[in-house]
């Protein structure tokens, strides 16, 4: 092989290959957790009970003991 003789082609060769290979390498991981749907099983098995622990043991109200008036809801009637 014959070595460059600027500086500068042989920094940019070098920078474009390193570039080159981590946007393969980023490839190749995307592919991974696509192909074993890992970032399906950390929503799983991480996330989903965290956010069901937290969910589950908020302050609601209870619908069951307010009164239900039939006088403050509109008619559903059709009017032509």
């Amino acid at each position: 092989m014959k070595k460059c003789k600027c500086k500068c082609g042989c920094k940019l060769g070098k920078l474009l290959a390193k570039l080159l290979g981590g946007v393969l390498l980023a490839n190749v991981v995307l592919f991974i957790v696509f192909f074993f749907d890992l970032d399906g099983k950390f929503l799983f098995k991480v996330v989903e009970p965290l956010l069901c622990k937290h969910y589950d043991n908020m302050e609601r109200k209870d619908t069951l003991k307010s009164p239900y008036d039939m006088d403050k809801y509109p008619s559903y009637q059709f009017n032509s």
